[in-house]
């Protein structure tokens, strides 16, 4: 797309400079083939009494993207409709007969106008935006990422509520061995109690009342693929049992059945509850924590990945596009600021949420901070000490290395790259080290 690319539709001379890159469609039809073929900057609509109001809104609503001007019979202002189209999806409007000079000057403004937001555009990501960005944070998840897929072990994701542990098990799934197998996605704290054992494992015929056939559970409908265990945490202690087993052995037990089968299934489970301290509660069975996190993965939160707020919030935006109210063309320089400054206690979740709401919400051509509930002005923050900045830093990243670790000294220690009795002298300094002052219990590795 050249600086100075124009898509004129309809039929007329509107007598632009001869440097100027203008492609012509005398259809609307005409108009979709080169858009959808080339694209444009700007689009000039030369509209005539015979043209279809209804006909022109509804092209206008599927290529919103474009700075579009139109060139309308007099006549037309009169009526609701027009008046309405061209609030709605137009940056200008002239009427016929042309003023040739004052339609170069709108259309020149257009394609400056039109640059300056391509300049500032964030890149478009895939279908799996939420796990792309430039930050470090998702960057080191993304390394991660590829070499726990080419593993057949299982896997065990840490996350805040709505910081997209899906799709890390996703993308897991996706870049391994067993991409095409299916994947089998369980919610262990949205199923009912009564319910769970024969959702994850089946049951045999007439196993309880109103079991009139064999029904396969989720574990074994995931053979040959992947099944991902979210909130892990709520699965109930009996139920554990049942899938350390699974875990050991490879085999289920239907409910009510007395033959073992065999499934071929990789585990991803994902929680955003500290297992670790879930064992000590007897919460959660500790054997089977130790089979989970064989391989452990992070999914860093919003506020750690700063740099990837506005291109998910514009990914976000283009994805939820047919929501938009019509005359929406984008975020505001206002509204990318209260974004930068907010904490998102919720995630990308959150984020979605606000983006959704301020389209249907926002009443102007951008969105602002009071569209998106953002208004109010971020708290003021005390000053941090440089020293206490480090001393926190530090602590966290052995808190971090331990938990990764499954609380074994060695792998910790090589985790953060420093020897065993550095990371003991460590925990002294921070007064984590004896276990019985402490939520971690410290072991060594044989």
């Amino acid at each position: 797309m050249t600086t100075k690319s124009i898509l004129c539709v309809g039929v007329g001379e509107p007598g632009l400079p001869p440097d100027w890159t203008v492609a012509r469609a005398e259809t609307l039809a005409d108009a979709r083939r080169h858009l959808k073929a080339r694209g444009c900057a700007v689009g000039l609509l030369l509209v005539r009494e015979s043209d279809n109001c209804a006909e022109l809104g509804a092209f206008l609503l599927d290529h919103w993207t474009l700075h579009w001007i139109a060139v309308l019979p007099p006549t037309a202002l009169e009526r609701p409709a027009w008046r309405q189209l061209l609030r709605d999806h137009c940056t200008d409007y002239h009427t016929w007969p042309l003023d040739h000079q004052r339609l170069r000057h709108a259309l020149g403004h257009a394609l400056g106008m039109a640059a300056l937001r391509a300049d500032a555009a964030a890149p478009r990501a895939g279908d799996d935006a939420t796990l792309t960005g430039q930050s470090a944070a998702i960057t080191r998840l993304q390394r991660q990422i590829v070499k726990v897929a080419a593993a057949s072990a299982p896997v065990l994701i840490w996350g805040e509520s709505g910081s997209g542990k899906e799709l890390a098990a996703q993308a897991v799934h996706a870049r391994s061995p067993r991409c095409k197998g299916p994947f089998v996605p369980i919610n262990c704290g949205a199923i009912p109690a009564q319910l769970i054992q024969s959702e994850l494992f089946g049951h045999e015929r007439g196993a309880f009342t109103g079991a009139a056939r064999d029904k396969r559970g989720l574990i074994e409908s995931a053979q040959g693929g992947s099944i991902f265990l979210d909130e892990i945490g709520d699965l109930p202690l009996e139920l554990q049992a049942n899938l350390l087993r699974f875990l050991q052995e490879k085999t289920i037990y239907r409910v009510g059945g007395t033959r073992s089968i065999a499934v071929d299934a990789r585990v991803i489970a994902a929680s955003h509850v500290n297992l670790p301290q879930a064992v000590q509660r007897g919460a959660f069975r500790e054997d089977l924590y130790y089979r989970l996190n064989v391989l452990a993965l992070d999914v860093p939160p919003l506020r750690e990945r700063k740099e990837d707020l506005l291109p998910l919030a514009e990914h976000f935006f283009h994805t939820f596009s047919s929501e938009r109210a019509p005359r929406l063309k984008g975020i505001s320089s206002r509204a990318a600021q209260a974004i930068r400054e907010h904490d998102w206690p919720g995630n990308v979740r959150e984020l979605i949420n606000r983006v959704r709401r301020a389209m249907v919400m926002a009443e102007g051509r951008l969105i602002l901070p009071q569209d998106l509930g953002l208004a109010a002005a971020a708290p003021v923050r005390a000053p941090v000490q440089l020293d206490d900045a480090r001393i926190r830093a530090e602590r966290d990243a052995i808190d971090a290395s331990l938990l990764r670790a499954g609380r074994n000294i060695t792998l910790a220690a090589r985790d953060l790259g420093v020897s065993r009795m550095t990371l003991y002298r460590l925990l002294a300094k921070h007064g984590i080290s004896a276990p019985s002052q402490d939520r971690y219990t410290i072991v060594e590795s044989e």
